[in-house]
């Protein structure tokens, strides 16, 4: 695959485990400031910008409550939890003078923005990142979840989908070292091989809005930057593959 792609305004969904860097918990600021610099260079070449943000590295709902804590109590801890890490992007991008808002589906004014889906467009038209936290505001939704319904919300062109590994297997690549790499998949494909991308929820919600998924490796150097410019190793998820 190679050319630029034809995205104008992205939405990039970046995991909690993402931010860990080399730790096994927490958040590595080299980590952040290499994400901040690739985000600033993405702005610098004229694309609309807005990101969520998981907590893998610091709670996730799900591990809560396979523990025997109530599901509802996991998931909302979990989502505070993203607003630490949105809390912690945002610093990274304005200390490179990229300006930057934070918008929380969960109300807590004195930390940042309530989500608003007209003003996070408009920060946008700005030039400003948008971070959007705590989820959808609601348990059982995934981050994967929210990002597909935000990137909706916001018309995005796309969703980019950044991982630990260079795009979509037909196995795990780190258990696996004979996993086939796909290039170019449909939504249908994903759905019906049962392939661990995102949740269910969130393929069909790109599926029925049309909105294309880019799958590749955030730890590439400019990854994103690339990604745009249509280099490096990524699977492109669509409607079809025409």
């Amino acid at each position: 695959m190679a050319g630029p792609m034809p995205y104008k305004r992205v939405l990039v969904k970046v995991s909690g485990e993402g931010l860990m860097g080399p730790k096994e918990y927490g958040l590595d600021n080299d980590t952040i400031l290499k994400l901040a610099k690739d985000i600033q260079a993405v702005i610098q070449a004229g694309h609309q910008v807005c990101l969520v943000i998981g907590a893998g590295n610091i709670f996730r709902g799900l591990s809560g409550a396979a523990k025997g804590m109530d599901r509802t109590t996991a998931d909302y801890m979990g989502m505070l939890a993203t607003v630490i890490n949105a809390l912690a992007v945002q610093t990274a991008l304005e200390s490179l003078g990229v300006p930057t808002r934070v918008q929380s589906a969960i109300a807590m004014a004195q930390v940042c923005e309530s989500y608003i889906r007209r003003r996070a467009v408009r920060h946008m038209e700005k030039g400003r990142v948008v971070v959007f936290a705590a989820g959808t505001g609601n348990p059982f939704f995934t981050t994967d979840t929210a990002a597909a319904l935000r990137a909706v919300e916001m018309n995005c062109d796309a969703l980019l989908k950044a991982t630990q590994v260079d795009g979509v297997y037909d196995s795990d690549p780190k258990k696996n070292p004979k996993a086939a790499r796909y290039d170019h998949l449909t939504f249908d494909t994903v759905i019906s091989k049962n392939l661990k991308v995102m949740d269910t929820a969130a393929i069909a919600l790109a599926r029925e809005n049309n909105l294309p998924i880019v799958v590749f490796d955030m730890h590439e150097a400019d990854a994103v930057a690339r990604v745009l410019r249509g280099e490096g190793k990524y699977t492109l998820i669509t409607a079809d593959k025409s």
